[in-house]
């Protein structure tokens, strides 16, 4: 059996706020961190997050987190006069040169009459200047001009502004990388969008490239802020698509008769125990000094009633598979590594939960899982096989259908215990949780 280095305790987060004033953003620990741009700064060695509100916190580790406050103080003129609106949505960050610049969304809910306008400073920390408008949008375009990402493109250097929600879908849009403002007229071109029997429902989008990998990933959030909110991804070779999910179909082509286009990383779930969530979305993506990657999102406790339920934030590892596709972690990253297991390390009894697309996409439960000696797995009524394939990945088949899994070290959140967890894409594109039980 081989000396495992688990993870820590992870920092408590405070108590769930019980009432939260209309405009409030800044409340303590992650409560209420929206829409989170995750950013590192190799100058200070410190990540920011830069959330709706324009409120920033700063972390040494991803663990502990400190809020600097809003870090935007206004729209500039010009955007308020046509939006009609002073709220900071959703900002998103880059710098070039010795400026950093923060893309804000400003809008009012459920309406086009939106618009991107950039911030500009000469620290991570603030504060951002407005500097001018990038884009602005109105209810007689097919598209809304929030949620802003910037890419470059890593052989040209070009850079380029995602952005949209519902409607027309998620568009791209060429930058001068120079003023950092627009460098063509129009919309630009469309790289996802939803069906109108899913309402059009797609918001969020934020790509990476991977160095490795060599391919640019679009994620995008779908089903808006409802209980059905879930985190989908496609590919391409090029910075501006088409972006294809697991199955080949491109995300921008909008017939979607069943709710599976994209390949889903993270949605709704329940374990055995613990508190179940739902509504993970609007994520951004950390790539790492260390080469490790990071997906962040904003998430919620699961509530079905009325009720107002704030959100909160999870990190979680993203890890790349043999077929070049992302997966996410079982559980919310607590400072673990990934590192040499044996089969012995692995065998014992799980939780295992199957990121299924639904019709609506529901809250996915866990059932029981087993890998046991000599290769063998058990799921409930499902025999099959396992195998080791790495130092810390394995397969295991059951039926004609093969997953791929990551295994770690990480901490259980819902039993507050060190625990191994495994990630896992199968070869009909489906990710699957596990987290391995107490003896």
């Amino acid at each position: 059996m081989s000396d495992i280095h688990y993870p820590k305790q992870p920092p408590a987060e405070p108590a769930k706020p019980k009432h939260i004033a209309p405009g409030e953003r800044d409340l303590p620990g992650l409560w209420m961190t929206h829409d989170p741009a995750v950013y590192y700064d190799a100058g200070n060695r410190s990540y920011y997050l830069y959330c709706t509100g324009a409120v920033c916190k700063k972390s040494k580790d991803l663990l502990h987190w400190e809020s600097l406050g809003k870090v935007v103080a206004d729209p500039p003129e010009e955007s308020v006069a046509w939006t009609q609106s002073h709220d900071i949505w959703a900002p998103d960050i880059v710098k070039v040169g010795k400026e950093y610049r923060l893309y804000c969304s400003n809008s009012s809910w459920g309406v086009r009459q939106s618009c991107i306008f950039l911030a500009v400073s000469d620290s991570p920390e603030g504060p951002f200047i407005p500097k001018a408008c990038v884009l602005k949008t109105s209810d007689e375009l097919p598209v809304n001009a929030i949620d802003a990402n910037i890419i470059e493109d890593a052989d040209s250097g070009k850079q380029y502004l995602l952005y949209g929600s519902f409607w027309g879908g998620c568009h791209m849009l060429l930058l001068d990388k120079k003023t950092g403002l627009a460098a063509e007229t129009g919309i630009g071109s469309c790289i996802a969008r939803r069906p109108s029997w899913m309402s059009g429902a797609i918001e969020g989008p934020y790509m990476v490239y991977h160095p490795v990998s060599r391919y640019y990933y679009l994620f995008v959030s779908y089903g808006s802020l409802k209980s059905d909110y879930n985190i989908r991804i496609g590919r391409s070779r090029k910075i501006t698509g088409p972006f294809y999910d697991f199955h080949g179909r491109d995300l921008a082509d909008g017939t979607d008769n069943d709710n599976t286009a994209g390949l889903m990383i993270s949605c709704g779930y329940r374990w055995f125990d613990g508190i179940p969530y739902m509504a993970p979305g609007h994520n951004s993506v950390l790539m790492n000094p260390d080469g490790r990657m990071f997906l962040v999102s904003h998430i919620r406790e699961m509530n079905f009633t009325t009720d107002h339920e704030p959100s909160t934030l999870q990190i979680r590892q993203l890890y790349l598979t043999p077929d070049e596709w992302l997966i996410a972690a079982a559980q919310p990253y607590a400072g673990e590594t990934l590192q040499p297991l044996s089969a012995e390390d692995l065998i014992g009894n799980y939780e295992r939960i199957s990121l299924m697309p639904s019709v609506p996409q529901g809250i996915q439960c866990a059932h029981p899982f087993r890998l046991m000696e000599n290769g063998r797995m058990e799921c409930c009524s499902i025999l099959g096989t396992w195998q080791m394939t790495g130092s810390y990945t394995l397969t295991v088949q059951y039926g004609n259908t093969v997953e791929t899994l990551t295994a770690s070290p990480a901490w259980d959140r819902e039993l507050n215990r060190p625990t191994l967890s495994l990630s896992g894409l199968s070869d009909r594109g489906i990710c699957s949780w596990y987290k391995k039980r107490p003896n």
